[in-house]
């Protein structure tokens, strides 16, 4: 497979308690992209979780739900803190996208109308591929696409990657050897993977190091 993976340190939509402990733990696995949420844990276990990534040579990723104004930037004044190499989410809104114009960070913000905790993508594909267009014509750096929290998620993921070539992360729900073929199929620039790891939905049994080799190992025998 060539598109890359995102492990999140995420389930049930919030960073794990033992995050840090994880990431140790796998941290000499071939994955270069790892992250988590801005909910779930302290400020300050987050600077320690990002420093360990950074340590280890990790492009870094902080995935904000977020839909206000003022919810959206706080996530972004957050990241930019913090030092994240990518933001992920949050909805459009015009000061943020300045604000995060003027640091050195990536901004990947959510495209369509989504709302909802969990989050709920709503929209026809052309309504959600056109607002992506006009997203990346202001000038963001790719989408993060919840495709999976739309009522036809892999119709949309992929008449998306067919419509437009430039990054997108499908965000979630990418659990399966099936899902990763899809995935394989139409190739995204990336997606994310955490909750289907703490489930354990490759190695039953195996804990969050052992499914994810398992995962790498499938990505390497999907061609």
């Amino acid at each position: 497979m060539n598109s890359e993976i995102i492990i999140m340190l995420t389930h049930n939509d919030k960073t794990v308690q033992d995050a840090y402990d994880i990431f140790e733990s796998c941290k000499d696995l071939p994955v270069q992209f790892w992250g988590f949420k801005d909910v779930g844990v302290p400020k300050e276990e987050m600077e320690r979780i990002l420093g360990a990534m950074k340590a280890a040579g990790k492009t870094t990723f902080l995935e904000v739900v977020s839909y206000s104004e003022e919810e959206c930037m706080r996530g972004a004044k957050l990241a930019v803190e913090l030092g994240y190499d990518y933001l992920m989410g949050t909805v459009y809104h015009q000061s943020v996208f300045e604000y995060l114009a003027a640091q050195d960070i990536k901004f990947l913000p959510f495209c369509g109308k989504v709302y909802g905790s969990p989050s709920v993508l709503e929209g026809s594909f052309e309504e959600i591929i056109d607002d992506a267009k006009g997203l990346l014509e202001k000038g963001v750096d790719g989408i993060d696409l919840l495709a999976f929290r739309h009522q036809d998620g892999a119709g949309l993921a992929e008449a998306y990657c067919k419509a437009i070539d430039k990054p997108v992360v499908i965000a979630g729900s990418i659990n399966s050897k099936e899902r990763l073929e899809f995935i394989h199929r139409i190739h995204p620039w990336a997606f994310t993977m955490g909750s289907a790891l703490f489930t354990e939905n490759f190695v039953k049994g195996g804990g969050f190091r052992k499914n994810l080799e398992e995962v790498l190992r499938l990505m390497d025998e999907i061609k």
